[in-house]
C-alpha cells in the first residue's frame, strides 16, 4: 500500500524533472504547444494522484489501527 502511495507523490516529479520528454512544440493542443498544455495536464493528474495517495493513507491508517473510525 505505501509503495503505491510513494508512486503516486512521486510520478508528478519524475515527470516534470524529465524535461526532454516534453521540451518540443509538437503536438499542438487547440494552438497550444506541447511544452506548455503537458505542464498543465500534471497539474491536474498530479491533483488526482495526491487525492488517491491521501485516500490510500487513510485506508492504511485504519487498517493499522484494527478498522477504528475515526
Amino acid at each position: 500500500m505505501r509503495v503505491v502511495i510513494a508512486l503516486c507523490l512521486l510520478a508528478p516529479f519524475v515527470a516534470m524533472l524529465w524535461v526532454g520528454s516534453y521540451a518540443k512544440v509538437d503536438p499542438t493542443f487547440i494552438g497550444i504547444p506541447f511544452f506548455y498544455w503537458y505542464q498543465m495536464l500534471w497539474v491536474l493528474l498530479s491533483t488526482a494522484l495526491t487525492m488517491v495517495a491521501y485516500k490510500l493513507w487513510q485506508r492504511d491508517q485504519r487498517a493499522r489501527k484494527g478498522g477504528a473510525s475515526a
